[in-house]
């Protein structure tokens, strides 16, 4: 019976927190008018709205370059200018692409290794809203002396009224905030970090 009521309260306790955090991607956004930065960074995903909030903001003047993380090896530089719609000028003066990173601990890596060689201390990171919390983790780990601004770009599919709602937008949720835990566990309870580059295989 004990083991049950444990079960009982460890489930609630984690479904109300996952209400939390989805409450709290819901009101990420719309992202506000973000101060001026050192460099801007971008992670790639499923749609290249992430890459063109990026670039709207160096286009801004709101950084003095931009990072876009994570880009496939398969895609050359000339095609993901014609492909985000970039002002050439600025792409081809202001815009570095990073091929190492495979996973939001990579993009860490990554963004660390590009910033600290640049010398900038405060980066926009711009992703997706849901996101965002674990890449903010994940950079603070891998640069916590830098100061990070979050950019969140909307996913309307995960709006706090309707994720739960279709299969897609729940598996994406639950997988999101589990992961995030993860990452928080590790951060907090073990102290470990996004240190080891070794480490960007596991995550």
């Amino acid at each position: 019976m004990r083991t049950l009521a444990a079960i009982f309260v460890i489930l609630l306790v984690w479904s109300s927190g996952l209400l939390a955090f989805a409450a709290r991607i819901d009101r990420s956004t719309p992202a506000a008018d973000p101060p001026t930065a050192d460099g801007i960074v971008a992670l790639t995903g499923g749609s290249g709205e992430r890459i063109a909030a990026g670039l709207g903001l160096l286009e801004a003047g709101k950084a003095k370059r931009m990072l876009i993380s994570g880009v496939s090896r398969h895609v050359t530089r000339g095609e993901l200018q014609i492909i985000t719609g970039a002002s050439k000028p600025v792409y081809d003066c202001c815009v570095d692409l990073g091929f190492e990173a495979n996973n939001t601990l990579g993009n860490a890596l990554e963004t660390a290794t590009w910033a600290r060689s640049k010398g900038y201390s405060t980066l926009i990171l711009v992703t997706a809203d849901y996101h965002m919390p674990r890449a903010r983790l994940e950079l603070r780990g891998a640069m916590p002396e830098a100061q990070i601004i979050p950019y969140p770009v909307v996913t309307p599919e995960l709006s706090a009224a309707d994720w739960w709602k279709t299969t897609t937008g729940a598996q994406r949720m639950i997988l999101e905030y589990s992961k995030y835990l993860a990452v928080l566990g590790r951060e907090t309870l073990l102290g470990l970090g996004a240190k080891p580059a070794s480490a960007a295989k596991h995550a």
